[in-house]
């Protein structure tokens, strides 16, 4: 497998040389190949949600190295970060982030328009993807209208639209009940069967235990990264 995210030594600090300093990321290494599902688990103040934006671009180390399918992500301007963001990599969020204004097929079809996707296209993405999460028929409908395991496979099919590589979810599960956050699980499963990288954020160890993966982080730092037998390939 090919060597999809490297960080070499990585810091995120806050309020650096002061008083109130605060070290979200310290000194941390970490591999992760192409095709992998891992989870990275914590409790709150770990770093874990610091881990995820500087994995999926929305913040940037402090110090050290993060390399993107090979590209130095430090080097990068805002428009090219804002451009991998939209492209490589689907967000999946706990609150679903749904605009309630939109219908499920506009909500669908956001990032795809911030890629500048034609609207025929961008259409037939956005259906195939709702297709894939057994909502096709809802497409019309405002989230508003859904329950929130179905407002949840909306946000899945928005990330999923555009072939991301890369899938981050972070608490994906946090706002459902155990049933619809298992559905939700094996979904995220059957992506990565499928070849999609799936890093899942949590800070349930029965959740993390789902993964093939499980890097725990403490105090902003990796004290475990385990292989883990699973029931699902």
């Amino acid at each position: 497998m090919a060597k999809l995210i490297e960080l070499r030594n990585v810091y995120k600090i806050y309020s650096e040389g002061l008083e109130s300093e605060v070290r979200a990321l310290d000194g941390v290494s970490l591999e992760i190949e192409r095709g992998e599902f891992v989870a990275i688990v914590g409790q709150s103040g770990s770093g874990k949600s610091t881990m995820m934006n500087v994995l999926g671009c929305l913040d940037i180390p402090t110090r050290g190295d993060y390399f993107l399918n090979g590209t130095d992500v430090r080097e990068l301007t805002d428009k090219e970060l804002s451009r991998i963001r939209n492209k490589e990599i689907g967000f999946i969020f706990q609150q679903y982030n749904l605009i309630q204004d939109l219908t499920v097929l506009e909500n669908v079809e956001l990032p795809l328009v911030y890629q500048g996707v034609s609207a025929d296209d961008r259409r037939e993405m956005a259906l195939a993807a709702l297709e894939r999460v057994g909502l096709a028929e809802r497409g019309k409908h405002r989230p508003t209208q859904m329950s929130g395991g179905q407002q949840q496979r909306v946000a899945i099919a928005r990330a999923i639209a555009a072939n991301p590589s890369i899938v981050m979810a972070d608490e994906p599960t946090g706002a459902l009940d155990s049933r619809t956050g298992l559905e939700v699980l094996a979904f995220l499963q059957k992506l990565n069967r499928e070849g999609t990288t799936v890093i899942l954020i949590t800070h349930d160890n029965g959740i993390a235990a789902t993964a093939r993966r499980c890097v725990r982080l403490t105090d902003g730092r990796i004290v475990e990264d385990q292989v883990q037998e699973v029931d699902w390939l």
